[in-house]
């Protein structure tokens, strides 16, 4: 007795061969999926040129002459796209007595960003992130000498508050563990009051001692919207030919 075996299909023009409603409803299908495309493109497209036009705008506030930061009476207002990254300069003193060291990984490898409260004349506070420090160099005491005193002068880019901490990475103020420049929260566990909504990446002005390494802000944007959208439209294109195969195909007499 011959062993039975399961029926077969050949799957092969399955779209094609088939009942010509089913043609008709699957070139449909194509089409649809090509009019998504195409607006999947057009938005990319519309992407592309913001960024474009956001790239210009911050490489113009980066090299601009500094201005003095925003007063405290427009905090409330401040904003990426009209602010962050403006090159500004201002004055004051330190408190390195309420310093913060915040996880970093830069091009000098593994360490901490140093932030310090920088105390102005009409009574604000401004955080300063001084610049980079290695993970063996944590300890004030190694650097002693970079902790300067007297009015001192600070220019370097805005940048707005990083609130949270890092990715998987929650701060933890009790224990003093920063993983961002959370400015809220270092102004909080460290006592601080009228503190900007913002802190200032200092320039690459040297310190006494060598330490902190300012001047590593790194700006820059991924724009890789044009690649998405080239993308986008070869699908549509490829969506469309299918529908106008299936239209044209006349299947072969039997």
């Amino acid at each position: 007795m011959a062993a039975d075996h399961p029926p077969t299909h050949d799957m092969t023009g399955a779209g094609l061969d088939g009942p010509p409603r089913s043609r008709l409803l699957f070139a449909g299908a194509l089409l649809f999926l090509a009019f998504a495309f195409i607006g999947l493109g057009t938005w990319q497209i519309q992407r592309l040129f913001w960024k474009l036009d956001l790239i210009e705008r911050v490489d113009a506030r980066v090299t601009a002459e500094p201005v003095p930061p925003p007063p405290i009476a427009s905090w409330a207002g401040i904003n990426a796209a009209n602010d962050e990254y403006r090159r500004v300069t201002t004055t004051g003193t330190f408190d390195h007595g309420k310093e913060v060291l915040v996880q970093a990984v830069t091009e000098r490898g593994s360490g901490f960003w140093l932030l310090t409260p920088l105390h102005q004349a009409d009574g604000t506070t401004i955080l300063i992130n001084r610049g980079f420090v290695p993970s063996d160099r944590r300890d004030p005491s190694s650097r002693s000498a970079g902790e300067v005193t007297g009015s001192v002068q600070v220019t370097g880019l805005l940048r707005l508050s990083e609130p949270g901490g890092a990715f998987l990475r929650s701060n933890d103020p009790e224990n003093d563990r920063w993983y961002s420049r959370d400015v809220a929260a270092i102004a909080d566990a460290k006592g601080l009051s009228n503190v900007a909504p913002y802190f200032i990446d200092a320039d690459s002005t040297p310190n006494p001692g060598g330490l902190p390494i300012g001047g590593m802000t790194v700006v820059s944007f991924r724009n890789s919207h044009l690649v998405y959208a080239l993308t986008w439209f070869a699908l549509a294109a490829m969506s469309i030919g299918g529908a106008i195969a299936l239209r044209r195909y006349r299947p072969s007499a039997p």
